[in-house]
């Protein structure tokens, strides 16, 4: 049995733990965030900030921008037992301040968002972002890491060895969306929706 507690915190707190331990090491929008505490000790924290592309602003159509918010980085520790992510997420969920939350899954890192079925977000399919991104051979550094430490090409270049830059194809994200409303409401706004609900994913290769 999970004996956590779920408490906000501030974002300052929230992004220094998320930077220290999350795989991208960046700073992630906040405007709202939570920590999975054990006793006193934070052994997750969650945040939930102001989505910036367009058509996440827009997911459920002009009218509702304002009512969209997106969950921007989420992170527990190592070795807590099975299904403290859903635990975590489902009860943080009932104190976000917007009705439509948007999150992402990033396949580079091989994530899917099993744990957003498992808090039954809705699937939209993969974003539709193209173009390349900057990478380094036999290494696994994310791409917003790279440019949040280097800051530019010919940084990285100087650093890993121009042999071992190279460009690579985006790799587009899963997109998915929790209506967090009353029954009644949540139809409607799912009606909203500017893209069509799709069958949960089951592999990471999709």
């Amino acid at each position: 049995m999970i004996d956590y507690t779920v408490r906000s915190i501030n974002s300052k707190l929230a992004n220094s733990i998320q930077i220290k331990h999350h795989y991208l090491h960046t700073r992630g929008s906040c405007s709202q965030a939570f920590g999975l505490f054990d006793g006193n000790d934070i052994i997750g924290v969650i945040l939930f900030g102001n989505p910036t592309a367009p058509t996440t602003i827009k997911i459920c159509g002009e009218h509702n921008k304002k009512n969209v918010i997106e969950l921007t980085r989420l992170w527990i520790k190592d070795d807590t037992p099975k299904n403290t992510e859903s635990y975590f997420i489902s009860r943080a969920l009932k104190h976000v301040s917007k009705p439509i939350i948007i999150a992402f899954a990033d396949p580079d890192a091989n994530h899917i968002g099993i744990i957003y079925q498992a808090c039954s977000f809705i699937y939209l399919g993969k974003s539709a972002r193209g173009g390349r991104v900057i990478a380094i051979k036999n290494n696994k550094i994310h791409n917003k890491t790279l440019w949040s430490e280097y800051k530019t090409a010919k940084r990285i270049r100087e650093v890993f060895g121009s042999d071992n830059v190279y460009y690579k194809e985006y790799n587009t994200k899963h997109r998915y969306v929790y209506i967090n409303c009353h029954k009644k409401l949540r139809l409607k706004y799912i009606s909203d929706l500017i893209y069509s609900v799709k069958k949960y994913p089951k592999h990471k290769y999709i």
